[in-house]
């Protein structure tokens, strides 16, 4: 579209159904820097690296008469995104702690200005953990890109801190394999038949899930409307990546089937917890409980320069989903001769990684991906829009996992000693992102606030994972590894 002698690029149907007035998401990212931070340094580093990343981060979104939306290149004052928020001096760190946790949590629901560029950076400069002198929170609008395009670009502006001229590496992408025995034509011919059902079937399930099948109201899903306005709690645990590792060779599977399995039982863990503390049955079995789990659909393991990011299309929101029924102890190894009716851990991860296989195997993914395309162009963005509200509001958490830097960086000469980001704006009690940075595996849980016991659902977290590693490796085995921090 040519306007004022400019050119406007227009929004992809992904962009535009996540900035409408029924869903808007952001991408917060925090980085958490070994002394105070500069500001002029991290205005330069911005200004020279961030906006040369992609034009959307110098557009402005405009409305045309018909609904459609554009990016409009407008002239960036990098100032102007740059918040300084202002605390008293002299604090505990646990207060600036807290100052902290509230500040994040209020400025995840505030919206970005519209008559700017869709992103800001918040320099909190006070220390909130043992050698973190000050944290950098990035708020970046979905609408500029996924979670690939938008860590892309936050990670252009860090550097190694060995040697600024090399690379960021990341892990390899992968599962373990027990067995390299080339398939037979007739397991491929099986294979086929399977990966067919299983996509049709996948899809079938998805769009239901998306449309008429609703969650239960459990302990993890209050069934609040407009949930995606509501104030949130936002917890960060951390754990060893080599640990999760060492898990992912015992079950044979994947860094991502680890983490979801360790979700789904650390959730089962809290439920039970609350069903004690109420004097309740415990809502983990009988209910309807499905987790939304986010992909990433690009053809590619790990992240890309950003000149090829551009020249392979690789930028922008390219991202399904597929549905995980959570297990219950009922369904995930329980021993019914135990009168405590005991589960198995590793049949949390087990489960998962049986169920993400199947969906990987089948064209489910890119069904759905399909789907939102072809809705787009026939109903708009609108339309589109109310089905992913629908599609996340229906169920009773979403899991989003990326893979981030093995080496430590530094921004404008601010080492940071770790990273981990959130989502805000979608309409769930309860969603769990997770970042790798440095040999650790950050988890974040978003948890709606008043409902949800932060305290109590971390904390069964940690328990689940100390019994599943223990159960992969042995009694006792995590007191002798090394502690994540």
């Amino acid at each position: 579209m040519y306007c004022d002698n400019q050119l406007y690029q227009p929004l992809s149907p992904s962009s535009q159904c996540i900035h409408t007035s029924i869903l808007s998401l952001c991408i917060v990212a925090v980085a958490e820097s070994e002394i105070l931070i500069n500001p002029s340094k991290i205005s330069g580093t911005l200004r020279n690296d961030l906006l040369r990343v992609n034009p959307r981060f110098s557009s402005v979104v405009v409305t045309d008469d018909k609904g459609y939306q554009w990016w409009k290149n407008v002239e960036v004052q990098v100032e102007d995104h740059v918040i300084i928020p202002d605390f008293p001096s002299g604090l505990s760190q646990e207060t600036y702690t807290q100052h902290f946790n509230t500040y994040l949590s209020k400025i995840s629901q505030d919206v970005l200005p519209e008559k700017q560029p869709l992103w800001d950076i918040h320099i909190f400069n006070y220390p909130t953990r043992e050698n973190v002198k000050g944290s950098l929170i990035f708020r970046m609008h979905h609408a500029l890109g996924d979670g690939f395009s938008i860590m892309g670009a936050i990670f252009s502006c860090l550097k190694r801190a060995d040697n600024p001229s090399l690379p960021l590496t990341f892990p390899a992408a992968g599962s373990s394999k027990s067995s390299t025995a080339k398939n037979t034509a007739l397991k491929k011919m099986g294979s086929l038949v399977s990966g067919f059902w299983n996509s049709a079937a996948g899809f079938a399930w998805s769009v239901l899930q998306s449309t008429v099948l609703e969650d239960d109201q459990t302990v993890i899903r209050s069934c609040t409307p407009d949930l995606e306005f509501f104030p949130a709690d936002i917890t960060t645990i951390s754990f060893s990546l080599d640990q999760i590792r060492q898990v992912k060779t015992k079950v044979g599977g994947s860094v991502n089937d680890v983490v979801v399995g360790l979700v789904f039982y650390g959730s089962h863990l809290y439920s039970q917890a609350v069903a004690d503390e109420k004097s309740l049955v415990s809502s983990s079995t009988g209910s309807r409980k499905t987790a939304l789990v986010l992909l990433n659909t690009r053809m590619v393991n790990g992240y890309r320069s950003l000149e090829d990011m551009v020249e392979k299309d690789l930028w922008g929101n390219h991202f399904s989903f597929i549905h995980l029924t959570i297990p219950s102890g009922g369904n995930a190894g329980s021993d019914t001769n135990d009168p405590e009716n005991k589960v198995d851990p590793l049949s949390f991860i087990l489960k998962a990684k049986k169920t993400i296989k199947k969906n990987r195997n089948s064209l489910s993914v890119y069904l759905n991906s399909a789907l939102l395309r072809l809705m787009g162009s026939i109903k708009g963005p609108q339309a589109v829009s109310q089905y992913v509200h629908s599609t996340l509001r229906n169920t009773s958490m979403a899991i989003s996992n990326l893979a981030g830097p093995t080496e430590k960086m530094v921004i404008a000469e601010h080492p940071i000693q770790n990273i981990y980001f959130t989502v805000s704006g979608c309409p769930q009690s309860l969603l769990f992102t997770v970042l790798s940075y440095m040999g650790k595996l950050t988890l974040v849980m978003r948890t709606e606030k008043g409902f949800i016991n932060s305290k109590l659902l971390a904390s069964c977290m940690e328990e689940a994972f100390k019994k599943i590693f223990e159960d992969a490796c042995g009694k006792g085995a995590l007191d002798r590894m090394t502690p994540a921090y």
